[in-house]
């Protein structure tokens, strides 16, 4: 299937969807954006800048140039809202696509859906040879992920007889096996997403497209441009490819070729925590003073380091007194950082960057990282087979990136690693942690989560202490108060 965009849909004035049969009138996001843009400066009523903006298109798409272009106002374009179908695409694009961390994506998942084998061949294999070893080696993958899904599900089968006979367990099973099986694909598997963007997030993605090295992602960028240049030309405006976007990681990359750092050992421990706020306890309490107690912040952090690690305690515990397992804690947990260097499988990054709060960067894919063997394929005696298929998607690889950097990776499987900078506030920790670290969360993460949970606990000691998934949260609470909370539910109605 090759990569296609459709614009599933946007937002529009109601009222003037309302008028649209009788009066013809334009169906744009631009009218909203237009209207909203002028409550800063104009005395009338927000309903009233909405009429005059359905009757007065071509004043209003003006007025949202001028905001935009003239006075640098790109926040009107965010009450433009899109919603895009994107089929087609590759698991290596998602990766790019879904860096956009103020966009809402929902993709097919790997781990619940038995794939078909489909997948993308990238437009810059153009040598034959090339381009049939690519295919030839995506079609070996393809073949072991079923069999490693048979093997695997009758496996999964076997070691729990007492759930097949239930629909829903068998299905759990069954996906078990397909989460497992998935790390033999390459990232050249074909998948689709639904994603909620609004314009000024996708003016900038158009434009960063525009400028990528890969040509796949290039014609993902024309495609969402094709689909609203019509409805919203005046809010899409900054799309042109650039210099900034295409060439400044180049040329770091080539000044760091030539300070010779690369030939350094290389660390593959999967999780370090590397720096921290050093009194991030005391900070966290400060700020909890500074909201209710009408000190200023350093008034209360003198106060908080005065005190004992049982008074710490005690304020901490207040702080999170009601806190059930489905609460956020308070945003005065912000004002800790954690930087985690991590190395993880391509299947486990799928997950981890869909924690979009978090600072994240990451390398590309690396091979001398080696892989991530999920438990089952070696329970099912298909680790050497595994390793065997492993070596010829390195030895492809290495061929592509020879002659077209940065190409490569798309053979490579969700089992190979990267590195990844990750840099957490404690409060987005907790949400990580409630989430990745339960029994219901996929293997790979879990683990990671609960490496990440540990070094933090060490790091922060009182505000840490609740850190942990959300199936253990009862009892992690009975620890720290002596009872379990109240969990209250809503009754369906």
């Amino acid at each position: 299937m090759p990569l296609r965009v459709i614009l599933a849909g946007y937002n529009v004035d109601l009222d003037a969807l309302k008028e649209y049969k009788s009066r013809n009138v334009l169906l744009t996001p631009e009218l909203i954006s237009a209207a909203y843009a002028r409550i800063s400066r104009s005395p009338k009523s927000v309903d009233t800048l909405r009429a005059n903006a359905r009757h007065e298109v071509a004043k209003a798409r003006k007025s949202n140039r001028n905001i935009i272009f003239e006075m640098g106002h790109h926040s009107v374009a965010e009450h433009a809202v899109f919603n895009f179908d994107i089929l087609g695409i590759s698991r290596k694009a998602i990766e790019e696509f879904e860096k956009f961390r103020l966009c809402s994506y929902t993709e097919k998942s790997q781990r619940y859906v038995t794939l078909k084998g489909d997948y993308v061949v990238p437009k810059e294999l153009k040598d034959k040879e090339l381009r049939k070893e690519f295919r030839e080696t995506v079609h070996l993958q393809n073949e072991i992920y079923s069999r490693l899904f048979e093997k695997i599900k009758t496996y999964n089968f076997s070691r729990f007889p007492q759930l097949v006979k239930d629909t829903k367990d068998r299905r759990l099973l069954e996906n078990l096996a397909k989460e497992d099986a998935r790390y033999i694909l390459s990232l050249a598997t074909q998948t689709q997403v639904g994603a909620t963007i609004n314009a000024r997030n996708l003016e900038l993605m158009i434009r960063r497209f525009a400028s990528h090295k890969l040509a796949e992602m290039r014609d993902l960028g024309k495609q969402l441009f094709n689909c609203v240049k019509r409805i919203s030309p005046s809010i899409i405006l900054f799309y042109a490819a650039n210099d900034y976007d295409a060439k400044t990681y180049s040329e770091i990359d080539k000044h760091v070729c030539q300070m010779d750092i690369r030939k350094t050992a290389k660390s593959t421990v999967e999780v370090k925590l590397i720096e921290y706020t050093p009194d991030g306890d005391d900070r966290i309490l400060a700020a909890l003073l500074f909201r209710t107690s009408g000190k200023d912040y350093a008034q209360g952090l003198r106060v908080v380091r005065h005190m004992s690690q049982k008074e710490k305690l005690t304020l901490f515990k207040k702080a999170c007194a009601h806190l059930e397992l489905y609460d956020v804690v308070l945003r005065e947990f912000e004002y800790a950082d954690l930087t985690y260097a991590l190395v993880v499988s391509a299947g486990c990054f799928g997950q981890l960057k869909r924690h979009r709060i978090a600072s994240s960067v990451w390398s590309e894919y690396d091979p001398s990282l080696g892989v991530t063997i999920p438990e089952s394929v070696k329970a099912v005696g298909e680790t050497k087979r595994f390793l065997e298929i492993v070596e010829q998607v390195n030895r492809t690889y290495y061929k592509i990136e020879k002659c077209l950097p940065g190409v490569g990776s798309y053979i490579l499987t969700n089992a190979h690693r990267r590195r990844v900078l990750m840099k957490v506030n404690l409060r987005e920790l907790y949400h990580i942690s409630r989430l990745r670290e339960d029994p219901t969360a996929q293997w790979d993460i879990r683990n990671i989560a609960h490496k990440m949970s540990a070094l933090a606990k060490k790091a922060m000691p009182v505000t840490a202490m609740l850190l942990g998934c959300k199936s253990d949260y009862p009892k992690i609470y009975k620890k720290l108060y002596g009872h379990y909370p109240r969990v209250k539910t809503v009754p369906v109605p």
